[in-house]
């Protein structure tokens, strides 16, 4: 994915007038979505939704703390011959330890998952109240190699342009 900014229009006549001409343009732009009140909402954009991000921090980190913790509490009970699930057998009760330990690594992820912010986050988060504020918001996703409009941007007199990524 290229460069994606997000141009905040305070009037739904100009959002539409950007919108008609950046679809004409040659290449085109790989996404361009108007969001707002009788238009696309923002939750229903992954790119501008902070639940979904948070969602795959989370699962990105789900995927090396399950395993972790599962040979951290297995380590941990051969480590310390403390006898918590001697009830289970001896080999039953390190396997407990380390179905506890991968337990404890899958809420590990949504913990730091949760406590992790962004820098886009706080843009997302900025847009959003500019939404609120009767504003409209113009994504645009240029493909790789192909430079953002900027010109284009410009003239639609924005409010603001919020750059993404580049």
């Amino acid at each position: 994915m290229g460069a994606s900014v997000v141009v905040v229009l305070g009037d739904r006549k100009r959002l539409h007038q950007l919108r008609d001409r950046l679809g004409e343009q040659v290449p085109p732009m790989a996404q361009v979505v108007s969001v707002g009140e009788g238009e696309t909402s923002i939750n229903d954009l992954e790119r501008l939704n902070p639940a979904v991000a948070r969602r795959n921090r989370q699962r990105s980190m789900a995927r090396w703390l399950i395993p972790f913790g599962f040979f951290a509490g297995l380590t941990f009970t051969y480590i310390t011959d403390l006898d918590t699930f001697a009830f289970f057998g001896e080999w039953s009760q390190h396997l407990v330890g380390a179905l506890l330990g991968l337990g404890s690594g899958w809420m590990g992820s949504f913990a730091a998952a949760a406590s992790v912010t962004s820098e886009e986050d706080d843009r997302i988060r900025s847009l959003r109240n500019r939404l609120e504020e009767g504003n409209w918001l113009l994504l645009i996703e240029a493909p790789n190699g192909i430079e953002m409009p900027w010109t284009t941007l410009q003239q639609a007199k924005p409010k603001a342009v919020v750059r993404l990524n580049d």
